[in-house]
């Protein structure tokens, strides 16, 4: 059954949820309002992935890379589509990139900068974080071309929001391939071995929570959105930071935190293979769907145009990501070095 941090995450997150109801129908201040919503929605993420991992235990550990794929996101889907509907194109294209990078560099860095302080060089299969950073240069590729196409002023320029939406069928029919590659165990798999712990849940009980939370996670991104604009003007930052590192840590608590407690345990094959598939199914899977959701739940259309910036950020860290994991070992340096260019791109974008 549950464990008491398990039963404490769940009274938390219904805490967290009904608090944040109650401030946003009373109107309290939007800076509070925010900080409740983005709390609630960091738990609900947690739950999202506990009872994931649950309904995939029973399953095996492709299967559980598959429902992780599919489902781990909820949050950050959820945030991005009223996001849209309330105009903030910027703010759901920062926050995707933001998703990536901030799995791929800073929970990276940590992972490695804290599982090299306790252990040493940790030495980790190769083939998995392999496939996953070619995978996601490939996704950081077409995330850059409509941009490239954009500023150069090509003769495609006219059809931007078209080729974003070609750019997205393509990650999606890859990401779609890469589901019966997950469900053989193949390189994108998670490590099975260390995916035999406890499933303890019942399976209506992961059901029900894995329900619960995905409702949840809908009812609180509302909230959460309406209150971001006001509640980053009142704490003087930009929409553009807000949704960069803010919005995108929230929805990532679970890989944040397991991930980085794997590495801390000595288990480094599982913290890169999970950090790693985290910012490759918002690449592949979240950014794509986004896009193409765009064109029917209202507003301006998503596009793959992204400012300059926050494509070079993407490249900088799509190609020090590759480099870093491509020799099988980690340490504390590379760690910092993750963290280091992860603090100089946030630092960036925090006046816009």
């Amino acid at each position: 059954m549950l464990t008491r941090s398990e039963r404490l995450t769940i009274v938390a997150a219904l805490i967290g949820c009904v608090l944040a109801g109650v401030l946003t129908v009373i109107q309290a201040g939007s800076v509070v309002r925010f900080t409740v919503a983005a709390a609630a929605l960091a738990l609900l993420a947690t739950l999202v992935g506990q009872a994931t991992e649950q309904l995939g235990e029973r399953l095996g550990p492709g299967a559980t890379g598959v429902l992780q794929s599919a489902l781990g996101n909820l949050p950050e889907l959820f945030v991005g589509i009223f996001a849209l509907r309330a105009g903030l194109i910027e703010v759901v294209q920062a926050s995707l990139v933001g998703s990536i990078l901030g799995n791929s560099l800073l929970i990276l860095g940590l992972a490695f900068l804290i599982g090299g302080i306790r252990h040493g060089a940790q030495r980790f299969a190769t083939d998995p974080p392999r496939m996953i950073a070619t995978l996601t240069l490939l996704a950081v590729a077409a995330l850059t071309l409509p941009t490239l196409v954009h500023s150069l002023h090509t003769p495609a320029e006219p059809h931007a929001e078209t080729f974003s939406k070609i750019c997205a069928v393509v990650l999606l029919v890859i990401f779609l391939a890469s589901i019966p590659v997950a469900l053989r165990g193949g390189p994108a798999a998670l490590p099975s071995a260390e995916l035999a712990a406890e499933a303890a849940w019942p399976f209506s009980l992961a059901v029900a929570v894995l329900a619960g939370a995905g409702i949840g996670a809908a009812l609180v991104a509302d909230w959460f959105v309406e209150a971001l604009r006001p509640a980053a003007a009142a704490l003087g930052m930009s929409e553009a930071f807000t949704g960069l590192v803010v919005v995108a840590l929230a929805g990532n608590a679970v890989e944040n935190v397991v991930g980085i407690q794997m590495a801390a345990r000595n288990k480094p094959d599982y913290a890169i293979s999970l950090i790693l598939n985290s910012s490759l199914q918002v690449a592949l899977g979240l950014a794509p769907l986004l896009v193409l959701l765009s064109v029917v739940i209202g507003g301006p259309p998503l596009t793959l145009v992204l400012p300059e910036l926050l494509v070079a950020a993407l490249a900088l860290a799509g190609v020090l990501g590759a480099f870093v994991v491509y020799d099988g070992e980690s340490n504390w340096l590379e760690g910092l070095i993750l963290i280091g260019l992860y603090g100089m791109i946030a630092t960036a974008f925090w006046w816009g």
